[in-house]
């Protein structure tokens, strides 16, 4: 306990301390979050190396506490995997790379932890009817769920204090599982990261001195799929307090990144369009339409993730299909009424005199100023 608690102390005074220093340099050295027109929020130039600061204070902190030889040999490779997203988001922050570029990275960080550290999914629990799965379509399923909930966390930071906050929330819930169940070296990892995000955020909340960048949402991403991967692979062989639905419980916990991320890239292909193009569909753009302002949005990502987090725990019994079934009719029910709400009329704005068109009944003219626009329905 003594050692958990001083990570997490250790990660957030290091973090706390160095990113006013960060904050400082990015001005001078004006490596700048630029606003634009298009999809980002914020209206003036923030600094986005948020992510070195919490990368520093959590590795510091792991260095210190956890005994790589003894305790947990797998987290050597774990720290190399973390240099590889350190750089890999650090690289992106500062002059930008390819989508194409990024996934590649990602590939060979998740080969090092399937490979090398062995943090394979061997099994479904009964998902599907399936229990023991196949060493092949085992390695391909892992690599296919760190690649998404690396990119869920790195999709879902659009709203100050958003990403930070729903990683804290799944850092700490991990954290105290493993905690409960005795596993100290993943308990002192969650609680360490958590740490830092915790220090993060007090600079990071609406309106927000800095942004977390690549660096820090991969890195979330990373960390959160290390521990979700460990938590459905031992969930259920503790003494303490096994759970019997981990699959379940490890996406519930993740959902709302998730969910997201899963929904927007499969809108994205269907229409024709590269998974990895930005647009303005994610699930805080949906709530930022709906009138919400950014403390509100990420307010009600955290409530919704506690909310079903709790009700997976509890209900765990009933099954895994029924529980992620059901955790995907409440997702895709607020996203349908986020999307009931919002208006049905397109804004286009035309120079000069405006025409009129062979669907009359389907324009509004409204004045702007001297000029006039077109405002058609969907």
């Amino acid at each position: 306990m003594e050692r958990i608690i001083a990570g997490g102390l250790i990660a957030f005074l290091i973090t706390f301390i160095v990113i006013p220093a960060i904050i400082t340099v990015a001005k001078v050295k004006k490596l700048y979050d630029e606003p634009d027109d298009k999809r980002k929020l914020h209206k003036e130039p923030i600094p986005s190396l948020g992510g070195l600061g919490m990368f520093i204070g959590f590795i510091f902190s792991i260095l210190l506490t956890v005994s790589f030889s003894s305790e947990a040999p797998e987290f050597q490779y774990y720290f190399a995997a973390f240099l590889i997203i350190f750089f890999l988001g650090m690289k992106d922050d500062i002059i930008i790379i390819s989508p194409i570029k990024k996934v590649v990275g990602e590939v060979v960080a998740a080969g090092i932890l399937i490979y090398k550290a062995k943090l394979v999914i061997t099994n479904m629990h009964g998902l599907f009817g399936i229990y023991h799965i196949d060493t092949v379509f085992s390695y391909l399923l892992t690599l296919f769920a760190l690649v998404v909930i690396i990119n869920a966390f790195n999709l879902i930071d659009g709203v100050d204090g958003l990403a930070g906050s729903l990683g804290l929330i799944s850092s700490l819930v991990f954290g105290v599982f493993f905690l409960i169940n005795k596993n100290i070296p993943y308990a002192v990892l969650a609680f360490t990261f958590a740490g830092s995000l915790a220090a993060f955020l007090i600079y990071n909340f609406h309106p927000a001195k800095i942004f977390m960048g690549d660096t820090g949402s991969l890195t979330i991403g990373l960390l959160n799929s290390i521990l979700v991967i460990k938590f459905i692979e031992t969930g259920g062989n503790y003494a303490s307090y096994p759970v019997v639905s981990s699959p379940a419980i490890g996406f519930g916990i993740l959902l709302v990144p998730l969910m997201d991320t899963l929904r927007v890239f499969s809108i994205r292909i269907l229409s024709g369009r590269s998974p990895f193009r930005p647009d303005r569909n994610h699930i805080h753009h949906l709530l930022l339409n709906y009138g919400f302002n950014h403390k509100r949005v990420t307010l009600t990502c955290t409530i919704a993730t506690i909310l079903i987090t709790a009700l997976t725990f509890f209900f765990q019994k009933v099954g895994i299909g029924i529980l992620i079934a059901g955790q995907s009719v409440l997702f895709f029910s607020l996203v349908y009424f986020l999307k009931l709400k919002t208006s049905k009329y397109k804004l286009r704005i035309i120079k000069g005199e405006a025409k009129a068109t062979q669907q009359e009944e389907k324009v509004r003219l409204l004045p702007l100023y001297d000029k006039a626009a077109v405002v058609e329905e969907d």
